[in-house]
């Protein structure tokens, strides 16, 4: 699959998961409507947004500068690897 490089399609598609990520969670309330599962919702959605930080900004500015990172898949494998040469 080629890489999306117009800005006008990488907007949208920014849209549609905040939309799609949106309805998520309103569903996941709307299903369960307590304070407990809103703060877990919350706190587990934070989490993984600074652990998707954490995979791409800090690992290339801090880490490894010389890595690229291409997706999660990617940051799995670099972690893995390095894991076996340090080993």
């Amino acid at each position: 699959m080629k890489d999306l490089t117009n800005p006008f399609w990488i907007k949208v598609k920014g849209i549609l998961f905040l939309m799609v990520g949106i309805l998520a969670a309103a569903l996941v309330i709307l299903e369960e409507p307590s304070w407990k599962v809103v703060v877990l919702l919350a706190v587990s959605i934070w989490c993984f947004c600074r652990f998707y930080y954490f995979a791409f900004y800090v690992i290339e500015k801090y880490v490894d500068p010389g890595y690229k990172f291409s997706g999660l898949w990617s940051f799995a494998c670099y972690l893995f690897t390095n894991r076996k040469k340090r080993g």
